[in-house]
């Protein structure tokens, strides 16, 4: 029955049953209520979230996308739907890097707190650690016939004997140079092993929580790389997420959900989940330490200690 139909039917009834009258009107009023205010009844326009998540390896993609998903989720109740749409598109050029909120319209990305890249941005960080620490706690790639010379220091000046290689406007370049450690910042990620591989520098190095999946992807069908097993190159380098500054609400959403997520045990059983086997196996607590200081930590993360 039409609107229209329904409104003679109204009116043909009052005749003979004034008693309904009234609840006839108002069914018809509320009829052509909804009717002319059918937007109002449709259900509030998801928030679209874009993440972008390129320059970086794809175990730590992975990772990230989950925790925000978490923190998002988390945070449903009071901020609302949500939508996530990911771009994993890689920017070797710093500039491009640096302007992924400015020019491409992103809202969202994680990277190491104090990124050097985005110094001259407007941006908005979420002090909240991703990792624990985890990025910070740096295992080494090396030549094979090199075994011998790495097993066998023991102290920052020896191991400053050695270059570093590492793709060109990676963040922690700049932080071994600061610490007066030798680096040949040049090239991509896919020709890093190659190079390694024609000595051109003697090592790389990776977070512990990728270095066995960057290993087995881009080293080890070589035969000639292998993961430095006695050493371990420490600096604070906590993984944040940083918020586009034009979207304030994104980041007290995203920071209301990663502080949930934190209390309520999500985060430590994801973090296990996808590293606590690997971090068994790689041994942190035997390796020889060598700690580094992180120049770049933005001041509201200046006394961070890992929680592992």
């Amino acid at each position: 029955m039409t609107l229209f139909r329904f409104s003679r039917a109204c009116l043909g009834v009052v005749a003979g049953e004034l008693h309904r009258l009234g609840y006839l009107l108002l069914a018809c009023c509320a009829m052509f209520s909804l009717a002319g205010n059918a937007s109002e009844a449709l259900p509030a326009q998801q928030a679209v979230i874009k993440m972008w998540n390129g320059n970086k390896t794809a175990s730590r993609q992975q990772y990230e996308r989950e925790v925000l998903v978490l923190a998002l989720k988390a945070s449903s109740k009071v901020a609302g739907d949500w939508m996530l749409e990911e771009d994993v598109t890689d920017f070797p050029r710093a500039e491009d890097e640096a302007s992924v909120f400015r020019t491409k319209g992103f809202d969202i990305f994680g990277t190491v707190a104090g990124n050097s890249k985005l110094a001259n941005e407007a941006k908005m960080i979420i002090p909240l650690p991703l990792m624990k620490g985890l990025l910070g706690h740096r295992i080494l790639i090396i030549r094979a016939a090199d075994k011998n010379k790495f097993a066998a220091i023991k102290t920052p000046a020896q191991l400053q004997q050695f270059t570093m290689g590492i793709p060109a406007t990676w963040a922690d370049a700049a932080l071994f140079r600061h610490n007066g450690y030798p680096v040949i910042e040049k090239g991509s990620f896919d020709d890093l092993f190659v190079r390694l591989q024609n000595k051109e520098f003697d090592y790389v190095t990776f977070g512990a929580n990728e270095v066995d999946s960057v290993f087995k992807e881009r080293a080890a069908a070589s035969g000639q790389l292998i993961v430095e097993p006695s050493l371990l190159v420490y600096y604070p380098f906590p993984l944040v997420f940083y918020v586009n500054p034009a979207n304030p609400a994104l980041a007290e959403r995203v920071s209301r959900g990663l502080n949930k997520i934190a209390t309520n045990g999500e985060l430590d059983a994801l973090f296990e989940r996808y590293f606590g086997t690997q971090l068994q196996a790689i041994g942190l607590k035997s390796r020889t330490k060598i700690t580094l200081e992180n120049p770049i930590l933005p001041a509201d993360m200046k006394d961070f200690t890992p929680s592992l």
